[in-house]
Order: structure tokens, then sequence, then C-alpha cells
């Protein structure tokens, strides 16, 4: 994607970013340089380079600096022991996989997982992570997408696989037999380029149709870039201070979680995995490894603000959270500020298509902007444009989103309709998000276009739903809108037209739908309502149906 920036940037307002005459925003932060485009490099490369540069704290002692632990065994990896399981895996799985290959993954958080991670990319192979909680109906979707050579999963979830399919069993003897290879890898390895693919990773749309978002190494050097250069700059090159560990809540196969886990690898932290996401274990956890920093979406500081298992354990080690995923309102930063004042949040905003977060928070001041969520990243550009006549807006007025820089996404695989009515002919990707930016530069997302479902930071397309229901022969017609709630922030709830003469009862189409989706889309409410509001044109009127849903009651599981 285009890495340009504008040659007007010396006329845009220093305030806030934005260059009248282009009406393009830009960053406010100084630019990077990035390595040149044409130079052979993986993102693991890139990663592993930086832990080794003499700045990364840890570089001089690296044998000893534990990379990843298990939370609940205290099982620690460390990072010398982390890149020799990668040179040595890399060396076995080179004869049995090539580059420009696709691997599709499915496993719970595991030290295997990054490991995986950091090999199959050094030997330019593409990562394609799924969740182990999808169907297996979901999983042969998003396989017929990103068409992968080979998979790599636990015995636990393999069944789910399609059959003509190759496996390697992560927790197999063969498997952990390749962890130990000292074989070299061939010098005649090919080079991996920075416009190759390196993962392809999986984003819901308002067509209810999974996408598979290609991203390449060098859309996520330039995510990497831009947090290794902001964390060095603030702490300066010469500065003594505590090791960071970080605890990781998010899933692996996301793409918070994914280029958070390839910054922490090249800043030198130490990463607390939790295998599954239990509240308690975690504020053990933060007690027991002295976490500093934790990755979270806005419902766990809901069960932080409110959960009185916070006073059992000592969490003064925590300093920063940063929250992405959905918004976090006003009413819970205040409350946490409150509980919690030695704790700073952070927040951001990203898409899968931007390879995570190209907007945050930096200063002090500029967190307690409640509703923002920062200003625009290194190195790029945005417009906020007009739905209706495609007229770029200067600052505080709405419209759609819309970004360009070296961290947009290559385009949707097996999707080129998809691509093209998302990233124009310049470059610019078209988020689907309202929008504005301020005098300040900073970000306001108003709502979403997309329409998806936010339920804690997952994305849950109601035209899939939507199509579940009307499969169910007692319903007449159905929508799906979001349904507001404190802890998830949104949950799934479905309106039901039933067909004249059937009884079908909420609890049986809740039923009926958790048994086809991931947990996470399930449908946890249901209204029963005689017609479904439609425009004109037949599009669903959801603001109607919220606002009908909001004011009356309502079966809840």
């Amino acid at each position: 994607m285009a890495e340009n920036q504008s040659l007007h940037w010396h006329r845009s307002d220093p305030q806030s970013g934005y260059c009248s005459q282009t009406r393009i925003y830009r960053s406010l932060h100084p630019a990077i340089p990035l390595p040149p485009p044409s130079a052979p490099l993986s993102i693991s490369s890139y990663a592993i380079s930086l832990l080794h540069c003499p700045t990364t704290p840890t570089s001089a002692a690296l044998s000893n600096t534990a990379f990843l632990i298990d939370a609940d065994t205290g099982h620690r990896l460390t990072y010398s022991a982390f890149l020799q399981r990668v040179r040595s895996l890399s060396s076995s799985l080179n004869s049995l996989i090539s580059k420009n290959d696709v691997a599709f993954i499915i496993s719970p958080p595991s030290f295997h997982v990054p490991v995986l991670y950091f090999s199959l990319l050094s030997l330019g192979v593409a990562i394609s992570p799924s969740n182990p909680l999808s169907s297996p109906s979901e999983l042969a979707h998003q396989i017929q997408l990103s068409k992968p050579s080979v998979a790599f999963s636990t015995s636990a979830f393999a069944h789910k696989l399609p059959p003509n399919l190759r496996v390697v069993l992560l927790d197999s003897p063969e498997f952990l037999s390749m962890l130990e290879s000292r074989s070299p890898i061939s010098s005649a390895a090919a080079a991996v380029n920075q416009s190759d693919t390196a993962a392809v990773l999986y984003s819901s749309g308002t067509t209810g149709k999974v996408k598979g978002v290609v991203l390449t190494h060098r859309n996520l050097i330039a995510v990497i870039t831009q947090f290794y250069h902001n964390a060095k700059a603030k702490r300066g090159d010469m500065v003594v201070y505590d090791h960071p560990v970080s605890l990781f809540t998010l899933p692996l196969f996301h793409v918070f979680g994914l280029f958070m886990m390839i910054r922490a690898a090249s800043m030198g932290e130490s990463l607390v995995l939790m295998e599954k996401f239990d509240f308690v274990k975690m504020l053990a956890a933060v007690e027991r490894y002295r976490v500093t920093y934790m990755p979270v979406a806005p419902p766990l500081i809901v069960a932080m603000v409110k959960s009185d298992l916070v006073d059992k354990y000592d969490l003064s080690s925590l300093q920063v959270l940063g929250s992405g995923g959905a918004p976090l309102g006003e009413d819970v930063a205040e409350r946490f500020k409150a509980k919690f004042p030695h704790v700073g949040i952070v927040q951001g905003y990203g898409l899968t298509e931007t390879a995570g977060g190209i907007t945050r928070t930096t200063e002090a001041e500029d967190v307690q902007r409640y509703g923002s969520v920062g200003r625009l990243a290194e190195n790029m550009e945005a417009k906020i444009v007009d739905p209706e006549s495609g007229e770029s807006l200067p600052p505080g007025q709405r419209g759609e989103l819309w970004l360009r820089g070296p961290a947009v996404m290559k385009g949707y695989a097996g999707d080129d309709a998809a691509t093209a009515a998302t990233l124009d002919s310049e470059g610019w990707l078209k988020t689907g998000d309202l929008c504005y930016f301020d005098s300040d530069g900073l970000l306001y997302i108003v709502d979403r276009l997309k329409e998806l479902i936010k339920y804690k930071g997952y994305q849950v397309p109601p035209a899939e739903l939507e199509q579940l229901l009307q499969s169910i022969p007692q319903i007449a017609d159905a929508a799906v809108i979001p349904y507001p709630d404190e802890e998830a922030g949104q949950i799934p709830m479905a309106c039901v037209v039933r067909k004249p003469g059937t009884t079908i009862s909420a609890t049986q189409i809740m039923e009926l739908i958790a048994k086809q989706v991931a947990p996470y889309k399930k449908i946890r409410r249901v209204s029963f309502v005689n017609a479904i509001p439609k425009s004109p044109a037949g599009k669903i009127l959801r603001r109607e149906l919220v606002h009908l849903a909001l004011s009356t009651s309502s079966s809840k599981l």
C-alpha cells in the first residue's frame, strides 16, 4: 500500500495535523524511518534485530531473561531458549513447507505458539491463526479463503479441521522433537521480501461473510517500528528502569494479540501467558509475577472497577493498561482512576486491516479526553469523508474515516470485489467507521458504519446471525442488533417475527444458534416483534429496533 506522505505537510495545521489544501490529516508525531522496502526482511528477523539492538535493555542478558512465563505453572522460557527453539523449528520445517505457503493454526495460548509464529514467518510462510472455539463450518470457510498447505493444531481441536488438510499436532512427540533439531537451515532458503504475505487474519464484514485480511511483513514492521521507537523515546537510551512484564489476556490469533506479542519480543519484555482467561487467576498472576503492563479490552476494566476481589491481591506493580478493541466509557475510566490512581490507561484504535493500532493516546492530558482514541500514529495519514457527497471534511465534522500508510493491508484473500470496495486506487482504506478529529488532532469514534456488534472486543456480524435465524422454519423474519451491556460492551440481540401459529421460545432460538457459532457470537437476548422495520430499499432500520429494544422488555438468557 501507499507509503507516500503529502507534499503539503508543511502547510498542515501544527495543532490538528489537517491540511486545508489536500484535506488530509497527517500524524503529529515525527516520521519514523522504515527499512528500505526493497531490502529482504521478515517481521521475525526484524523483531529479533531490535531485540539485539544495544539500546534494548535485555540485549546483554538474553540468556537469563524470561520471554515467556506460564501463568499457571510458573514455567519460563528465556530469550536464548526461545531463539534456539525458533532456529530448531525453522530447520525442521524448512523441508516440510515452502516459502509463500500458508499455515493454518488453531491452538490455545502456549509457549509453542510464539515459537511457531516466528519460525514460519522467518521462512516466508504466512501464518493464518484462527479461534479454536470456531465451529467446523466456520473453520472450513476460513480455510477456503486462505488455502493453507498445512495446519498446526493441538490434538483437542484437530477434529474440527477438514480431513484432506495435512495436520501437525503441537502436542505430539514429533513436534516436540522439531524443537530440539540442530540441523542448520539451508543457505539456499529463499529470502523473504517485505511485500510477501506474513499473515492472513480473519475479520467479519456487514455481509456476514468472514474475510481473510492479508498483511505483509512490511505492514507488521511498520506497526512494530511505531511502538518500539515510541517506547525508546520515552525511556531514553541510557535510562535504567524496572524490567517490563506484560500479562496477556489477549488471544494470539487476534491482530491485537499478534502484534503485541511481537512487540514484547522486540522490546525484550517478559510475557505472562494464560491458556484460558480467569479473572481471579489474572489478579493472582499480576501479584505473583509483578506485572507492569496489560493490554486489555474495556470489559476487563469494568470488571476491575466493579469487583471486590481486586482488594485481596497486591496490584502495586501494575503501571499501565492498554485499552483497545472497543471504546472505553468516561464513567468507567473515572471510576478506574479513583480505584487505581497509580495505574494509567492508554487508549488506541486499530483494525485487522491496519495490522493493529494506528492511533494512541501518548500524553497524560490526552488520556483525560474521554471518548478519544488518541492521535494518528507515525507515518499514517487520514481523511474524514462525507459518506453521501464523498467530500473530505475538516476538524469537528463527522464522516467515514479513511486511512493510508505502510500499515494498511494488502487486501482480502480470494475476494477481489471486497478489496476493491475497501481500498481505492490511491491506497486509502475505507474503515466504515463514523469519526471526527478535533482541533487538537485527537480522533473520536462516533459510530460504526459497518454495523458490527462489539462483544468483548470481538466482531460479531449481524448478517451472519440473521441468515441463521431466517433458516429456522418457525421464524418469518429476523434482525440482529447490538444491545448495550456494561460487562461486554454490546451483546447480540435478536428481534424475531414468529411465523403464524408457531410458539418457538427465546431459549429455543438461542440454543439453536449457539450450536452453530463460536461462543462470542451467541445470541444472548431475544425480543419478539410484529415486523422488522426496513427502508424502501429493504435495508433493516437497526436504529429503530435499538430504540424499541431499549424501551420495552425482552427475554434474556
